[in-house]
């Protein structure tokens, strides 16, 4: 009798084992579905991008300034909060910096603008990538701009504090950012540190009237942010 037992619940847990790996292969499959197919909507939305670029710069490519960076300067309103300067927006949202680097001749190349802002990289952050790799890809960019635009000036932004769920993520931005200031000394650019104006010491978090969700900004977000930049720009361009 025990051993017909044993055999039972042999073959129950052998059958839930089979069952398991199914569901755990269906769910391979159906993640690596989406994950493909949110890839192939993001190289959609990023070529449709290039393609607005590349008509502006051979229709008007002499831009007092050219912003590039992620979502965070995709979602920035730029005749709103920098409506004083010829300037052209080059965010493109859920990008990264090695995503940055592989459009640089149509995002900055093609055009000479007098500054370029920067400010990139949250993304690689949230994404699990190291300070170091970050850094390189940084290095890279930089030097870039230097080699094809050595007249171009570049204000370069920190890594902005965050909140709720991506709180965690503000000490590794902080050492980011250290990084990216001494890197800016390096090369001769301008830095700015708009980590410690969205930043609440209290919360440890960015201050919740300047975000929507913890990541992206608000109108008030944006004035910080735009003010902060706008300084420096003031002392490259006179106005």
């Amino acid at each position: 009798m025990k051993k017909k037992i044993i055999i039972i619940i042999a073959a129950v847990l052998v059958v839930a084992a089979g069952a398991w790996g199914v569901v755990s292969v269906m769910k391979y499959f159906a993640d690596k579905k989406k994950n493909e197919e949110n890839a192939r909507i993001f190289q959609e939305y990023v070529n449709g991008k290039l393609v607005v670029y590349a008509q502006e710069n051979a229709t008007d490519p002499n831009y007092e300034v050219i912003f590039l960076g992620d979502s965070l300067t995709d979602g920035c309103d730029i005749n709103k909060y920098y409506g004083e300067y010829k300037a052209s927006n080059r965010g493109i949202s859920g990008d990264r910096s090695y995503g940055l680097l592989d459009r640089m001749q149509v995002s900055a190349y093609d055009t000479k603008p007098q500054v370029i802002v920067l400010l990139i990289g949250g993304n690689d952050i949230l994404g699990g990538k190291s300070v170091e790799s970050v850094c390189e890809n940084y290095e890279k960019i930089i030097t870039g701009i230097r080699e094809h635009l050595p007249d171009t000036e570049i204000v370069w932004c920190s890594l902005t504090a965050m909140g709720d769920r991506w709180a965690k993520y503000n000490d590794t931005a902080a050492l980011c950012n250290r990084n990216i200031q001494l890197l800016a000394q390096k090369y001769g650019c301008v830095f700015v540190d708009l980590f410690t104006p969205l930043y609440s010491g209290e919360t440890g978090e960015i201050f919740r009237e300047y975000t929507v969700e913890g990541v992206h900004f608000t109108d008030k977000g944006y004035q910080v942010v735009s003010s902060a930049i706008k300084q420096r720009l003031f002392e490259i361009l006179g106005h």
